[in-house]
């Protein structure tokens, strides 16, 4: 997987002038030098060296409390050899013709960033050293850094970085693919914790979230959409709507969800959002919904029933002679799992606020994915994506729902429609709940057949999901490398269609957060047939230590097994026994598994602890951010198993209303303690915002069945 930002010496160097000579790193770093006691120059860049010596760090990646705005320029600082109390962080625009990438999800920060950061820090740093060795006519050969200084240890002398500013602009660039890295044993930086840059400001309530934006002259906007999802606007009234004091417009609007030409969205534009909210009940509107009012949650059921009972519409994958194997062995497990639609359900509903003047978009937006949103909104308000700027907010949670722009597109086209006014949309709660991309539900029919000698010889997975035109809409994909399928020498991964009216995204780990359960809990039934517990079998099928090619990445079985070992160990794990289930996954470079332990009293099941180890490579950037990521990842999991998050949907919409139907992790339900270890091994690091989460729903399933000897094939478990 080679997803990496490349930086190279034609975009390494820009010839830029602002309030004198500076050093422009393009899609990387700005070094600024300023007289003493002058402001620095402010330029869009990743770094800018102040007049104290103290050095603002641009945290390109939109921060969604995955902590990556204090972990991209660890890799920055780290490599210009700088104390960690010298660095100032900032928040850059988006700007991907600058910054390269700018995305938070699938974990990809890391894997994108580590190298190319550190290559920028290491660049620049190299650049300063020149500057210095000019200056003293000296080999730079014989120059440390340390401390945002070049020193000279033979004579003593020391500049600092504030000083070397502009004569380093004048020095050519070097090769960032040949620049010299640190060696991590070297390290001040990566690796040691570091407080969130935010953290202070959080607790003290200050404004950072997108829903705090606030700039004058600023209107707000209420939504009203078509209760069916894809229902488009046939007609509306909003004579009522505009006698009321205080409401300036009624705007209808593309989402983005329907095709161009048609809306699907009503602003209500007032002085305050409580007018525009409660103004929509005077608004009269005739919704053109007929082709989308027939789904619903017992459709679903039914469908589902009915494709099981045919032959499955394609094949995924398949190996050897599954059917073959499966008249031949010594004994047949079968079983039917399936999970529901999921919400993302972040705190923070969603928001945007947008300002249209002298032909330009100026929009505040909490977006992970901002360079789409940019895209979406610029066409539907027949704009050239140049003629936005995005100013990126922090996030009160995602999951994944941030990647769609839904909220940019609306607010970019209410903003147009009233030049000169800032407009601030805002979702309500019941707005955000059925109005999301929700997490496709899914249905599975697994058969497995053992050899006499227990082994895993026969596997088959008949899949049914959402699709159109024969193929999966958005996340209802299933990889053809699901485990143990790689493993397994005879396999028929299958896959039926059926039809949805809802829009459909990615929910944090996903696939993954679905397919961990029903694979590892149906993987528990089949060790439970061959006589052995479930890491016992994962050991046995996955064989000797070694990389198997994937649809997108490589799975390595002795990492897999490397965790399994380090949990069981760390956990006491002695074999299938009372209290104490077991899951593993592999998902976005990470390999993690996981030991939940549970106690029963008075027929009401209390999570008691969860072990964990994992693999995410051979560094851990920031190790309380990372304990904090494993942990939040197993909490939001068990929640998605255990405490009723299920959306029910009839006549094409979905009836969530708060989280009374929804309901989030309470802290009467986390466990007391979530442990942690992660194992350093000789890979490239990678992220871990996605993969804590699926083996822990799986072991919570399992540690409930070796508990109560009742097996739980749905989600979400029945926890009494």
């Amino acid at each position: 997987m080679n997803n990496a930002a490349v930086l190279n010496r034609r975009s390494f160097m820009v010839a830029s002038l602002t309030g004198g000579v500076v050093l422009t790193l393009d899609a990387s770093l700005t070094l600024a030098a300023a007289a003493p006691g002058a402001a620095p120059d402010v330029l869009n860049a990743f770094v800018r060296i102040n007049a104290d010596n103290t050095v603002t760090i641009g945290a390109k990646n939109p921060e969604i409390g995955q902590g990556v705005k204090v972990m991209l320029p660890m890799l920055i600082a780290e490599e210009m050899d700088l104390a960690w109390e010298q660095v100032r962080i900032e928040q850059t625009d988006a700007d991907e013709k600058l910054y390269g990438p700018q995305v938070a999800g699938g974990s990809t920060a890391t894997p994108r960033n580590w190298l190319p950061m550190r290559q920028v820090g290491a660049g620049a740093r190299a650049m300063l050293v020149a500057a210095a060795a000019k200056q003293w006519g000296v080999d730079a050969g014989a120059l440390t850094t340390a401390r945002g200084a070049v020193l000279h240890k033979a004579s003593g002398k020391s500049l600092t970085y504030a000083s070397l500013g502009k004569a380093a602009a004048a020095e050519a660039a070097p090769d960032l693919a040949k620049v010299a890295l640190k060696d991590p044993a070297k390290f001040t930086i990566i690796g040691q914790s570091k407080m969130g840059v935010d953290v202070p400001k959080i607790v003290k309530g200050e404004p950072l979230f997108g829903i705090d934006t606030r700039v004058p002259g600023m209107v707000h906007a209420a939504v009203m959409k078509c209760p069916a999802h894809g229902g488009t606007v046939a007609s509306f009234d909003d004579a009522a709507v505009k006698a009321i004091p205080g409401v300036i417009a009624v705007i209808a609007v593309n989402s983005g969800f329907v095709p161009e030409g048609k809306t699907d969205t009503l602003l209500i534009v007032a002085d305050s959002w409580w007018k525009a909210s409660k103004a929509r009940e005077k608004l009269v509107v005739k919704w053109d919904d007929a082709a989308v009012t027939g789904f619903s949650t017992a459709k679903y059921e039914k469908d589902a029933a009915a494709l099981f009972a045919q032959t499955p519409q394609a094949s995924l994958f398949k190996a050897g002679d599954a059917d073959a194997a499966l008249a031949k062995a010594a004994k047949v497990i079968k079983a039917d799992y399936d999970y529901p639609f999921l919400a993302h359900a972040s705190l923070e509903p969603q928001n945007c606020t947008a300002l249209f003047k002298d032909g330009k978009l100026e929009i505040w937006v909490p977006s992970q994915n901002p360079g789409q949103g940019r895209a979406e909104t610029a066409k539907l308000c027949g704009l050239s994506p140049d003629d936005l700027t995005i100013h990126l907010t922090r996030m009160g949670g995602g999951f994944g729902r941030r990647l769609m722009n839904d909220y940019m597109v609306i607010a970019g086209q209410a903003a147009k429609a009233l030049p000169g006014k800032p407009v601030k949309v805002l979702y309500d709660r019941t707005d955000d709940f059925r109005h999301d991309f929700y997490r496709p539900a899914g249905w599975h029919r697994f058969t497995a057949g053992l050899d006499a000698g227990g082994a895993l010889v026969a596997l088959k997975n008949h899949f049914v999901t959402f699709g159109k035109d024969g193929k999966p809409i958005r996340a209802a994909q299933m990889a053809i490398t699901e485990y143990p399928a790689p493993v397994v020498p005879n396999v028929d991964l299958d896959v039926s269609y059926m039809a949805t009216n809802l829009a459909t995204g990615w929910l944090r780990a996903p696939s993954s957060n679905a397919m961990s359960f029903v694979f590892q809990s149906f993987m528990d039934e089949v060790a439970e047939a061959a006589g052995i517990d479930l890491p016992e079998l994962m050991r046995r099928t996955l064989g000797a230590p070694r990389e198997i090619p994937g649809e997108r990445v490589a799975f390595h079985t002795g990492r897999a097994r490397a965790v399994i070992d380090a949990v069981c160990k760390n956990a006491g794990w002695k074999g299938r026994q009372k209290g104490r289930g077991f899951g593993f996954y592999f998902s976005h470079l990470g390999y993690f598994a996981e030991v939940v332990d549970i106690g029963v009293s008075d027929g009401v099941v209390k999570i008691d602890k969860v072990w964990m180890a994992g693999d995410v490579g051979s560094q851990i950037i920031n190790p309380i951010n990372a304990l904090h990521q494993a942990q939040g990842a197993a909490i939001e999991g068990l929640g998605q198993a255990m405490i009723g998050q299920k959306l029910v949907q009839e006549m094409g919409a979905i009836t969530a209303e708060n989280f009374g139907d929804f309901a989030l992790m309470r802290i009467d339900a986390v466990p007391r303690e979530i442990a942690v270890e992660f194992l350093k091994t000789d890979f490239p690091p990678t992220g871990l915002g996605e993969p804590a989460l699926p083996p822990v729903i799986p072991a919570l399933a399992n540690a409930i069945y070796a508990t109560t000897g009742k097996r739980h094939r749905r989600l979400p478990l029945e926890m009494i």
